[in-house]
Parts: C-alpha cells; structure tokens; sequence
C-alpha cells in the first residue's frame, strides 16, 4: 500500500512538474512571438526610411539643390503661392522636407514610417495644381486610416492590419495637392498625454531631449516643432493634439467634434461618445491651421461623408478685425497652473486689453464634479476594460503603466481604498472611485444626461457674461518623463472642452524663465495632495521651454476660435 501511495505522489509531482513547464514553455513561446512581432513592425519602418533616404540622395545627386533652409522656413501661404507659380518646384520642395524629416526623427524618434506612396504620388502631382494644398508635404498621426498601413495606435493587437483604403479626410487632403508623407508616434492606447509605446519606443522633445513631446499627437507635435513637417493631422480626446502643440512649441487646433470627418481613424476606445475625440490639425502658426481647415471643408469631404454638416470654412469671420468681448480666468480651481502657465495667461491678456479688447472674469462651475463623475466615469464608463483589453498579451509601456495598474484594481479594492482615503486627499479618492465606471446603461444614460445639462449650463454662464470667446491657461511647460501617467488630473485644463464639445486651440506666447523656476519652488497647489507634488516634479528643469495658452469658442464656432488665436499670435509677434 505504502509503494502505491508512493508511486502516486511520484506520478503528482511529475505531472506538477510537467504542467508548470509546459506553462513556461507557452510564455517563453509567447514572449518570443511579441518579439518577433514587435521587431517585424521596427524593420519595416527602418526599411522605409531607408528607402527614403536612398531616395533622398538619388534627387540631391540628380538635382542642383537649391538653398532648402529658405525653403523649410517659408510660411505655409507662402510656400503654396510658389509652387503655384513655378518659383518652387513640388519635387525640391518634398525632398527637402523629406530630408528634414529623417534628420529629425533621428533625434526625436517621432516617425512610425514614411509613406513611400508619396513617391509616386509626387509623380502626378501636377494634376492637383488647383488644389489648396498643392505640393504641400503632409505628415499624419500613426491612427489616421493610409490604404496599405497599419493604425496600430501603438498596441500588439492591431499590428499587421493593413487599412483597406484611406481614410476620408486623407483622400480629401490628395484631392487638394497635398502629399502625405509620414506617419507619426503615439502613445500605447492613445488615452495618454505622453508619447512612447512598445512598438516604437518614445519620442523626446524636439527643445529638450530629456523631456517628453507629449500626446497623444506627440509625434506630429515633435516633427513640426523639430522643422520635420510645416503642416500635420491629430487627434484630440483630451488634449491630444493642444497638449504636444504646448509642449513642442507650435499651434494646434481641436474642431467641433465632426467638423471634420472621424471616417477611417482608429481609437482603443471606440464606441465611448461622453468624452468626445475630433481631429484636427497642427502647424508652426495660425494662418496654416484656417488654411488646412479651408482646404478640408470642401465639397469632396461633404461628399464622401454625408454625417459631417456641410459648413465650408468662414473665411469673413476668420480675418474679421472686430473687437471681442473675452473671458478669461487664472486657474480652473482644480489643477493650480504652474508659474508659467499663468504668466502667459496674464501677459496675454494685458496684450489684449492694450489692443482694444474687452477681458471678463469667467470661472467653470463645479470642475471637481465634473473631472470625476462625468469626465472618468464618461470615458472609462466600461471601468477601462476596452482599453486593458488592447493591451491583452503584451508588454504594457512605462509611461501608461500608472494607469493600468489602477485600471487593474478590482472595483472592491478600488471603492475601499476611495473611502478611506478620502479624508486625507478628497481629489485622489474621488478620482480612484470614477475609475470603476459606471454599473449599468441606466447609469450611463444619467451620466450622459449630466454631460448635456453641464454643457448648457456652461452656454448660459457664457451668455450671461455676453462673451464672444474663452482665454484660459493651457498645460505646461513639457513634462519630464514618467509623469504624464502619474497626473491624469492635469488635462482638467484641456479634456473639458472634449466634454462639451467647444472647439479649442493653442498658441504659444512665451518660454520659461529663470523666475518661473524659482516661483515653482514655493507651488503648494489647491489641494497638497500626491499629485500636487508630483505636478512640481513633472515641471521642473524647463527654462527656455516653450509657454502656451488656450483659445475657447462655441460649438460650430471653429473660425471664431481661430480668430482669437490668430490674434493672440499677432499681438505676441509685434510685442517681440
């Protein structure tokens, strides 16, 4: 009996031993698998860049290059009436670019690849010539639909899905001259403000290396501002393309949702209508986002997407010399703005003012409210399951990592760790408890409701004050890294107009100074919680980075909004 027993444990331990191999085995075969999926999607875009590059030297050798340094300085306007009128040729200005931006991505790693159909489409491109864009090389964020190419937004799972045909607004982009040639990084999942995924490693700052470019638009945002590209496309949930615009030094422009088609971009999160996405575009100054949004809002893109209102861009109210009515205020109550950003706020408004505008005080009500139990419960309604579950079999990169280990929690543990909390940092708590989402559709309709009662509410204080437009600070300077993760609750500044759908944008005004550093020395925050301290250790070391700051108008109100921002930059310009 005793040798029966015995040579039954034996038989156990074995098959123990066996399961717990195997189980090794499969996650070494597994492991082994990402990374020869990972490397596969890393070679193909050493492959493009190569080939580019090949292509680059081939023209040079080919060509008398003329002085591309006035070439990659010329103003959008500027650049398009030369091609027009065969001062410039199409074909040495998108090589110069194409040069520019290899040199860049070298040092920002801000590509996910070059799009060598713009090759070819360089060779028929005078057919376009009457085109607004003409000749213009383009870059597009990496989750914009380009027919042959993956959107993988940066997660394993959507890797080698080759989109079937563009999406529309790059299709309206061909029909108007324009030549994409890029695409550019994002952070894993897109519901980060950084920019580094495990596919394509991280972009760096094209003013400081040590320092983040921001996101999710954070390629486009590094390329423009390193001189790679003078005119790109983004996408913008909470921030996205005003975040990296802020940090990288240029202009970018949130529309009205569905002022520009959503057809053929990829998200982790589709489906999620409280916070919502748009797509828009970015450039070294305003003038070029009116003229990208012109080209646009043409009857090819009425065409091809019949959901989008058939508005053509308003050119009369965008170079109106009208004097505004313009609310303003410090900080949101929520996030205390670092040094820098209220500075910028204070010395544009006074620039304002000196130029013949009115400047009202304006507060939005009830912000904590409205972070946790609309903004988090709205776009992590399923508890962030749709999101976790694009990241399902991979590595999960550092700079998200803060937010998924809190995704992560069971929504027991994350309730009990909110009550008791609470009494020490309400915003932490409160915040850790939106992140269950929401229990049920009936909940998601409330929420939903809430969304549009808040939204009017907010009509109602605009019109109570008789404002035309919103100056309000905007996030920065740029991040160390590791942080954008750690501080969901900085884009109280910019995801509120996600929520209610008021078209936004940003203009930088200044750079860190000396005395901004030293200011933020003596930054407690309004709460002296966590993430106030870590607020200051995200900001720190930015002197002689760029500063920003945010112009708001009403829904469908997009060249409004334009028009202030165009303003703020002339005033700024002249003020220099």
């Amino acid at each position: 009996m005793e040798s029966v027993e015995t040579s039954w444990t034996a038989i156990l331990t074995a098959t123990t031993c066996g399961a717990s191999a195997m189980v090794i085995l499969f996650k070494w075969y597994r492991h082994q698998q990402i990374k020869k999926k990972i490397q596969k999607a890393r070679t193909r875009r050493d492959a493009t860049i190569q080939r580019a590059a090949y292509a680059v030297r081939q023209f040079k050798d080919s060509h008398s290059v003329t002085d591309t340094s006035h070439i990659l300085s010329l103003p959008l306007a500027e650049l398009i009436k030369k091609l027009k009128d065969g001062s410039l040729s199409p074909e040495t200005v998108f090589h110069s670019y194409m040069e520019k931006t290899l040199e860049v991505n070298k040092r920002l790693n801000c590509c996910t690849e070059i799009l060598l159909e713009s090759f070819d489409q360089l060779k028929n491109i005078g057919c376009c010539k009457e085109g607004l864009l003409y000749g213009v090389p383009i870059s597009i964020k990496e989750n914009l639909g380009f027919k042959g190419h993956d959107s993988s937004c940066g997660v394993l799972c959507k890797l080698d899905q080759p989109v079937p045909e563009d999406s529309v607004l790059v299709k309206v982009l061909k029909t108007q001259g324009a030549i994409p040639f890029a695409k550019t990084n994002i952070p894993q999942g897109l519901l980060n403000y950084d920019c580094s995924n495990p596919i394509f490693g991280q972009t760096v700052n094209p003013h400081n290396s040590l320092k983040t470019s921001g996101g999710s638009s954070g390629g486009e945002g590094a390329l423009i501002g390193g001189g790679g590209s003078l005119l790109g496309l983004g996408t913008d949930i909470g921030g996205s393309i005003r975040i990296p615009s802020s940090f990288c030094g240029i202009c970018g422009f949130k529309p009205t949702t569905n002022r520009l088609s959503g057809q053929g971009v990829t998200s982790c999160s589709k489906g999620q209508k409280a916070v919502l996405s748009s797509t828009g575009p970015m450039a070294r100054d305003v003038d070029s986002l009116a003229l990208c949004m012109q080209a646009l809002l043409c009857d090819h893109l009425f065409k091809l997407d019949p959901t989008v209102p058939p508005i053509p861009f308003n050119q009369k109210v965008y170079t109106s010399s009208k004097p505004l009515k313009i609310g303003y205020f410090e900080s949101d109550g929520y996030q205390m703005p670092s040094p820098s950003m209220k500075r910028g706020l204070r010395e544009t408004k006074a620039l304002l003012e000196r130029a013949g505008h009115t400047l009202v005080p304006f507060s939005v009500p009830r912000l904590s409210y409205v972070m946790h139990e609309l903004v988090i419960k709205g776009i992590l309604g399923d508890g962030a399951n749709t999101l976790l579950s694009h990241l399902k079999g991979g590595p999960v990169d550092p700079c998200l990592r803060p937010q998924t280990v809190t995704y992560n929690l069971p929504h027991t543990v994350k309730k009990i760790l909110s009550v008791l909390l609470k009494p020490l940092f309400p915003r932490v708590a409160d915040s850790l408890g939106a992140t269950c989402g929401v229990s049920s559709v009936q909940d998601m309709w409330k929420t939903q409701a809430a969304i549009e009662d808040y939204t009017q509410e907010i009509i109602a204080e605009w019109r109570k004050c008789e404002m035309d437009v919103l100056l309000c600070p905007m996030l920065g300077p740029a991040f160390n890294f590791f942080n954008c993760g750690k501080l969901t609750c900085a884009t109280s500044y910019t995801i509120i107009y996600n929520l209610i759908n008021f078209p936004a944008g940003t203009v930088p005004v200044s750079t860190v100074t000396a005395e901004d550093e030293q200011e933020l020395k003596c930054y407690k925050g309004h709460f002296g919680d966590p993430w106030d301290k870590q607020f200051v250790k995200a900001v720190t070391g930015a002197e002689g980075l760029p500063v920003a700051v945010q112009c708001v108008a009403l829904p469908w109100q997009d060249e409004l909004c334009l028009r202030l921002m165009k303003e703020v930059e002339r005033l700024v310009k002249e003020n220099k």
